[in-house]
């Protein structure tokens, strides 16, 4: 079974927006436009040695960009439980560490948002696995529906490529005490440093689902 891309960066130029993904108004996705970035907080298209990559660089802000399952790609839990990435941190926001409300920045995060329930008040059932500036590596906390694991951590070094592989459908059982959602509802690419009031800056690139083992 082959895998699914979401995105490699490869189809834009070097300076451009990633608009294959959304920016978020009023909690409806929208196409992402100029007016959703600024020199706080950003995404932008680079290139390397022949690679084309995105940046996401937040300064006091949280930026976020956004992917539609159903619309922007197709995905099953059942045939691809698996979400890879590749992403390299430059810089982590200072003195973060997702356990506290007072500090919960990453530097890098990529959430699978599985479904938004409630009956008065509706909240999203999410896990963010994120580039924690200090929690080490298999750390997970709970914020209720919000799960934060941390795959990658400044603590290691930072400054180079990591290649990143889960087993979205294993780690929701395990967080959540059930099989996913056979459709999840959006994947997000994520910087923030609004609650440190620092800086991050973070680069992702080969975004895929892969077929089970």
């Amino acid at each position: 079974m082959p895998r699914i891309l979401i995105d490699d960066f490869e189809t834009y130029r070097p300076g451009e927006l990633p608009v294959k993904w959304h920016a978020q108004l009023n909690g409806e996705l929208v196409p992402l436009t100029r007016d959703f970035v600024n020199e706080r907080e950003w995404f932008e298209v680079r290139a390397e040695r022949g690679n084309h990559f995105v940046r996401a660089h937040s300064r006091g802000e949280a930026a976020h960009v956004n992917m539609a399952n159903g619309k922007d790609f197709s995905w099953d839990t059942r045939t691809h439980p698996v979400l890879a990435w590749d992403w390299r941190a430059i810089t982590l926001p200072e003195g973060a560490r997702e356990d506290s409300e007072r500090l919960n920045d990453s530097g890098a995060g990529i959430y699978v948002m599985f479904a938004v329930e409630g009956v008065l008040i509706k909240r999203p059932r999410v896990i963010k696995y994120v580039y924690s500036t200090s929690l080490p590596v298999g750390t997970v906390v709970s914020y209720g529906k919000l799960k934060v694991v941390v795959v990658a951590s400044g603590a290691d070094g930072i400054g180079q490529w990591q290649h990143v592989e889960r087993n979205v459908f294993e780690d929701h059982k395990r967080l959540f005490g059930e099989p996913p959602p056979v459709r999840p509802l959006v994947i997000r690419l994520w910087s923030d440093a609004d609650n440190t009031d620092s800086e991050a800056t973070a680069d992702f690139d080969n975004v895929v689902l892969l077929p089970g083992s």
